[in-house]
């Protein structure tokens, strides 16, 4: 259990280890500080005739416990600090015994130095009860940079108007910040694989608009389960972090809830995993309602599975230090909360995805071949199906340019016509709760009648990512349909250069090479089907609506005796038309 610190000399045991409870609960984010939780400090601080200091975090857990002089605090023991400019994320509440809760100029120098979110004196009276209160915020716009409250009653605190002040104060400072570092973000990368892994990590963290200032690879077969990297390795980083004044340190693995929760308190900046860090492009560049709530949900999944809770944070505060009488705890609460809303989530993707459902047999009733655009991301699939089908969907040189899916329609060398889709990009790695969220948008993939796998000639991890997406196609069972490979950027490398055994090289940006992807596709579309001439006599012509339902129309003239009728027909669908007496001209071409 965490000890209490600072002054203890004289204190019994049992006191410290009832005080020490305080580090047990879990506060709402939303409330400054409970009454009970003050009383609770008060009535010690009034019994030891001492000051007692609570650091509360900005998600509501007891940093540290402190008897004595507030200012005395170590504060980089506690604080989660993001930058030297930032606050600290920690707000000091303590008490003044048989004094008044006004704040001293030691209490202002504290709040400044330390960059607290807040400091906050309560005056304590001889029988243990809080009298009254001040507090204190940073504040960039006041002239001496500190905003401080009036002294109030202990009894009326504005508790959520004073986390809404903490709020404000931080975005101001973060913004000043952002204004200074052009919106950049300075990141540390983390790796325990690769180089070229961290390549890839960097070129996401700058898609996610931060600046890569560090990176740091150590090679282990296996994550650490505590820190990811090893403790030692975790104490080095923290002085490296702060050498470089890092905002965030971006992790290539994905971390569990305790690794995430371990490297913050060791690292005191932000800590995100590859995970999340797609997690939060994807959320950047969602634009169909569709899209958001995709997102949403993998970022609940994911969510849901980092909320820690230890010991008695799973009962609730209901009067003193015990926390008498059970309840729903902060972690319930939020557990309930993300399943309710999970709930909800997937009863709206289900009517889209029904929706996309009829829009599909539409296409079926129509006999439109499918053909999916896919492959790793950043591979220039949208520029060339912009190419293909003459439109204008957004097309950018960065990692998951196109996150919803896209169809346009597009012709084919001899004049028949398919349905081209754009899909979002696959890359190594791809979050489990992505694809699942996903998994009804990249249906199309799946239900694809042929799919166009688009490389990037230029990338010297072709074959691997190549392999990625291979396997991605496998997990989603997008395994009947004829694959095409699509050598993208071949005007970037070597013309005898076998990258890619057996893909039509192709240049989405000059056009180079699609007429041959063109013919490819119409070829594996054929695939098994024959060219048919009929002739329908206009007695028997109600057989044409059935007809166009079992393969594709090439051409339909109208002659004396009937419609003379060009068609694209399986060996089934030839034998039906076989059986219903219709003169066949010709079958004999492939």
């Amino acid at each position: 259990m965490p000890e209490v610190h600072g002054n203890l000399e004289g204190i019994r045991k049992s006191i410290l280890d009832e005080m020490a409870a305080f580090y047990d609960m879990q506060l709402d984010n939303d409330i400054f500080m409970p009454q009970d939780l003050l009383q609770s400090l008060c009535g010690y601080s009034a019994f030891l005739n001492r000051e007692i200091a609570l650091y509360i975090t900005r998600d509501g857990e007891i940093a540290d416990v402190f008897v004595g002089k507030a200012a005395s605090i170590d504060l980089p023991d506690v604080r989660l600090r993001r930058s030297e400019r930032r606050l600290s994320m920690i707000r000091c509440i303590h008490t003044h015994p048989s004094g008044t809760g006004m704040l001293s100029d030691v209490d202002i120098s504290a709040l400044t130095s330390m960059r607290f979110d807040a400091m906050c004196a309560v005056g304590v009276a001889q029988d243990g009860h809080p009298t009254s209160v001040q507090c204190a915020f940073l504040d960039p716009a006041s002239p001496d940079g500190v905003n401080r409250t009036e002294v109030l009653n202990a009894r009326k605190l504005p508790q959520q108007e004073w986390m809404t002040l903490i709020d404000e104060a931080d975005k101001a400072y973060y913004s000043e910040l952002k204004e200074e570092k052009d919106g950049l973000e300075r990141a540390v990368l983390v790796g325990i694989e690769n180089e070229q892994s961290l390549d890839e990590l960097q070129e996401l963290a700058k898609t996610a608009g931060a600046e890569t200032v560090l990176r740091v690879l150590q090679k282990r077969p296996t994550p650490d389960t505590a820190f990811c990297i090893g403790k030692g390795k975790a104490e080095e980083l923290a002085l490296r972090c702060q050498a470089v004044n890092a905002d965030v340190v971006i992790f290539d693995n994905e971390l569990s809830g305790v690794m995430q929760k371990n490297l913050e308190e060791m690292l005191r900046v932000k800590v995100v995993d590859r995970t999340a860090l797609i997690l939060d492009i994807f959320a950047a560049r969602a634009s169909t309602r569709e899209g958001k709530l995709q997102v949403e949900m993998a970022q609940l999944q994911y969510r849901s599975q980092r909320l820690l809770g230890q010991g008695l944070v799973l009962s609730r505060l209901a009067g003193g230090i015990g926390t008498r009488g059970p309840g729903e705890s902060k972690l319930e609460v939020n557990r309930r909360r993300i399943r309710e809303r999970l709930t909800d989530l997937r009863r709206e993707l289900e009517q889209i995805e029904k929706q996309r459902n009829l829009r599909r047999q539409n296409r079926e009733k129509n006999n439109i071949p499918v053909v999916a655009l896919v492959g790793y991301t950043n591979a220039g699939k949208s520029t060339l199906f912009n190419l293909l089908t003459g439109s204008d969907v957004y097309a950018m040189d960065q990692l998951f340019a196109t996150l919803d899916s896209v169809s346009r329609p597009a012709v084919l060398p001899h004049g028949g016509k398919i349905l081209l889709v754009d899909t979002v990009g696959f890359i190594r790695k791809l979050p489990h709760d992505l694809v699942k969220a996903f998994r009804a948008t990249l249906e199309e993939a799946k239900l694809a009648d042929v799919l166009v796998i688009v490389s990037d000639a230029a990338d010297k991890e072709l074959p691997l990512r190549h392999q990625t997406v291979e396997e991605v196609l496998d997990s989603l069972d997008a395994t009947e349909a004829p694959r095409i490979d699509a050598l993208n950027k071949c005007d970037l490398c070597p013309a005898g250069e076998d990258l890619l055994p057996g893909a039509v090289r192709i240049s989405a940006k000059t056009g180079e090479g699609t007429d041959a992807l063109l013919a490819k596709i119409e070829e594996a579309l054929d695939a098994g089907t024959q060219e048919v001439q009929f002739l329908l006599p206009f007695d028997q012509y109600q057989l044409m609506a059935k007809m166009r339902k079992l393969g594709s129309v090439l051409s339909e003239e109208y002659v004396n005796e009937g419609a003379l009728v060009t068609m694209r027909l399986g060996t089934q669908e030839l034998a039906y038309l076989a059986q219903t007496g219709v003169k066949i001209l010709d079958k004999n071409r492939k």
